[in-house]
């Protein structure tokens, strides 16, 4: 019943992190489908080599993550992580265990960004208070000193921490940790690609001025106009990303060819 379903040995035993890392990769990467049944916790502690106490901990976290459903006295059954997760499950597609970007991903990321960072700019002139205001103007002059592409991408993230703070609004501050928390690690890999954004100054101080003055209407066009100026750059990483994905799907096709 579970023959296509591989648990590795853990051979830590501290904690539940790595029973729910495995249990979690086994769902997303559809190995685990919807609907199914995840083994007892009697085997998961044999496969896993772990405390059924360690078990159950794991199990509860990957119910709170919309993972799993547990059933009081029956199975526990794999829930379909597209419609019951949230955005804390982003940074785990990303990147797949074999360390390759999910293209679908980055691009929900972006499209998601640019979405949230218009709007919460645009209630940021609304709701804005006077210290905001001074914490956006300061951020924008360090940008524009800073020559370093990394240091200049996590002032640029503090920018737009900023602005949705200044926004008022609590659901989109926590779609934004959630989107922070996804981009970091991919830092170094798209620097070129933000290059454009980050050097836009003119348009950073724009969407400061626009803020200043209240005005919402100009400070949510001259968001939208900044997160979309490096469109073209977003488009080439995100084909060149299809292409890779294609090739190892195309591998992964050979080779079931080959065993047969």
């Amino acid at each position: 019943m579970y023959g296509k379903t591989v648990f590795t040995q853990i051979e830590t035993r501290r904690t539940a992190d790595v029973v729910f890392d495995q249990v979690r990769t086994q769902i997303v990467s559809g190995n685990l489908a919807p609907g199914e049944s995840l083994p007892g916790e009697r085997a998961l502690c044999a496969q896993l080599g772990v405390s059924r106490g360690v078990v159950r901990e794991a199990l509860q976290r990957l119910s709170q993550a919309g993972l799993i459903d547990i059933r009081q006295g029956g199975s526990t059954r794999i829930l379909d992580y597209r419609t019951s997760t949230d955005l804390g499950l982003l940074q785990h597609l990303l990147i797949r265990p074999d360390t390759s970007v999910n293209s679908g991903v980055v691009r929900s990321l972006l499209e998601m960004r640019i979405s949230i960072g218009s709007d919460a700019t645009r209630l940021a002139a609304l709701r804005a208070s006077e210290e905001r205001k001074r914490e956006l103007s300061d951020l924008v002059d360090a940008l524009a000193h800073e020559s370093d592409v990394l240091r200049q991408q996590d002032i640029d993230l503090e920018f737009w921490s900023t602005v949705v703070a200044a926004s008022g609004n609590l659901g989109y501050r926590i779609a934004y940790n959630g989107l922070a928390a996804t981009y970091r690690p991919l830092r170094a890999v798209i620097a070129t690609v933000v290059i454009p954004e980050l050097q836009n100054i003119d348009t950073h101080r724009d969407i400061v001025n626009a803020i200043s003055r209240g005005d919402s209407a100009e400070a949510e066009a001259a968001a939208r106009s900044l997160l979309e100026s490096s469109k073209t750059q977003w488009d080439e990483l995100l084909d060149s990303l299809r292409e890779v994905e294609a090739e190892q799907a195309h591998a992964e096709s050979e080779k079931g060819g080959v065993t047969r």
